[in-house]
């Protein structure tokens, strides 16, 4: 493969795996990202172990099962010191490692590795820590205006176009940010760096431009309500509401700021490309490139909203590779084994000729890439132990033709078969035909369960925590006294 490649990973917030052009979406438009997935490969059943921000990111960073790095759900605000990062072994390598926008890490500024970094959190602030877009914005403000009088909240379901000038957005920001590292790096040694859109997370707010490129698209899809969702079929007056019956026209604007802002941050990615080609073709070609996200959004599919669930739209992500150019693998190709963000780091290391450590619990994605037929796990394990209430605390395990979904508080059970019902509207775990199927999950799910140790698989069964389950693994624990003792504390 000659000399090491630079790693550009790119990653969105909250982003529906279903949402690029190029898997078929009849109304968002993803250009930049087609293009890559031309140049390499797009995996059609991406999903996330943990959907929601810090955990999703935790396997990134880590390579880890949710277990392992101890994260089951949005919870845990600690240092922590894991055996092994992404950035940290690159680092060793001698690759220059740098952070772009959103981490959502916990400290905020703890480097995980990166030899630097430079945020973008969405307006949060902990203790002293402010973001660096933050005080960018303040710096650069000369209207009156602050990034949030648009009013729309950070999970709301509220969209429109933003009041902000376009260099002004964060998407922009973080794009221009990405391209100031590329201009001003060492170029006496390979880089990775992350760059790390915090949108189409809400708020739905794209520049005008990217509003209007959707509000009379008469494509943009309805939502769909399977026969499982009456519970959620409820108005509230929430604005942040996890579930809610919302007329159709709120809905769809939803949907347009929601698709204004991937294709606004698509664009951008597009500028970062431009920049790099300019610099040096020769880095361009040389430059190993993964694009994803850290989890999906429901965008009203089924009364729900936001993430945390083990549905499609929450669990899946897109995920496309593309190779530096002259390398011999296969391009323009798709594969639907199933993958999990814990890939991404032992994909990387591979690319770049440097040994997977133990503590990595996902494999090299470069197999599947070089042959379709090459062993693969059969499926991949996701986990929530919270979801806005106690009742939807789950579990579930998915090939991408079937799922599986244990609520580990209520014994609720789901069943779908996503080859035939790929929106999940019918909810087959009372079917006597499938009763087989869902016997060999079931069992699968108490193994992995009692095997790693945890109460809710126990003597082949499956045991329900009705007064609430684990937050947090033991191994949180354990890589928090890391860091304790790391600090000297």
């Amino acid at each position: 493969m000659g000399k090491r490649p630079n790693i550009l990973l790119i990653t969105t917030d909250q982003h529906r795996g279903d949402c690029l052009s190029c898997a078929g979406h009849p109304a968002v438009e993803t250009p930049y990202l087609d293009q890559l997935a031309e140049d390499g490969v797009r995996f059609t059943n991406a999903y996330t172990s943990v959907p929601s921000c810090t955990p999703a990111r935790a396997a990134i960073l880590t390579g880890m099962d949710p277990w392992n790095h101890g994260r089951l759900t949005m919870t845990g605000n600690d240092p922590l010191r894991y055996p092994a990062t992404l950035p940290g072994l690159l680092g060793k390598a001698g690759y220059q490692t740098q952070a772009v926008g959103k981490m959502h890490h916990y400290p905020q500024r703890r480097r995980y590795g990166f030899d630097h970094m430079i945020l973008d959190e969405e307006g949060r602030r902990f203790g002293d820590f402010i973001s660096d877009y933050d005080l960018w914005f303040d710096d650069h403000n000369e209207e009156e205006y602050g990034t949030r009088d648009h009013s729309i909240d950070w999970n709301s379901w509220m969209a429109r176009p933003s009041h902000l000038p376009e260099q002004m957005h964060p998407t922009h920001w973080t794009a221009s940010e990405g391209s100031h590292f590329l201009r001003h790096r060492d170029p006496t040694s390979p880089f990775f760096m992350w760059l790390s859109f915090a949108r189409p997370h809400s708020p739905y707010d794209p520049p005008q431009a990217y509003w209007d490129l959707y509000i009379n698209n008469p494509d943009i899809p309805e939502p769909v309500f399977g026969d499982w969702t009456e519970p959620y079929k409820r108005r509230v007056a929430d604005v942040n509401s996890p579930w809610n019956d919302l007329p159709l026209d709120i809905v769809r604007r939803a949907r347009v700021g929601y698709y204004g802002n991937i294709t606004f941050i698509d664009h951008q990615i597009g500028k970062v490309l431009y920049e790099l080609s300019k610099f040096d073709r020769e880095t361009l070609d040389n430059t190993f490139v993964i694009f994803t996200s850290d989890h999906g959004d429901m965008m009203g599919d089924h009364y729900h909203w936001r993430k945390t669930y083990a549905y499609e739209p929450s669990a899946k992500v897109p995920f496309l590779i593309k190779y530096p150019k002259g390398w011999d693998l296969p391009r323009n190709i798709t594969r639907d084994q199933p993958i999990e963000l814990r890939d991404v780091m032992p994909t990387i290391l591979d690319a770049v000729g440097i040994d997977i450590p133990d503590s990595v619990d996902g494999s090299s994605l470069l197999n599947l890439c070089r042959d379709e037929n090459a062993d693969w796990r059969e499926f991949i394990n996701g986990e929530h132990t919270y979801c806005y209430d106690k009742d939807n605390g789950m579990q579930y395990l998915t090939d991408g033709k079937e799922k599986f979904i244990w609520f580990h508080h209520t014994e609720r059970e789901q069943f779908f078969d996503l080859t035939d019902d790929p929106k999940e509207m019918h909810n087959l775990i009372a079917y006597p035909d499938a009763q087989p199927r869902i016997d060999v999950w079931r069992e699968r799910l108490a193994k992995m369960n009692e095997e790693r140790g945890d109460p809710r698989g126990q003597g082949g069964r499956l045991v329900p925590q009705p007064n609430g389950a684990l937050k947090l693994s033991p191994n949180y624990d354990r890589w928090k006294q890391a860091a304790n003792e790391e600090m000297g504390a």
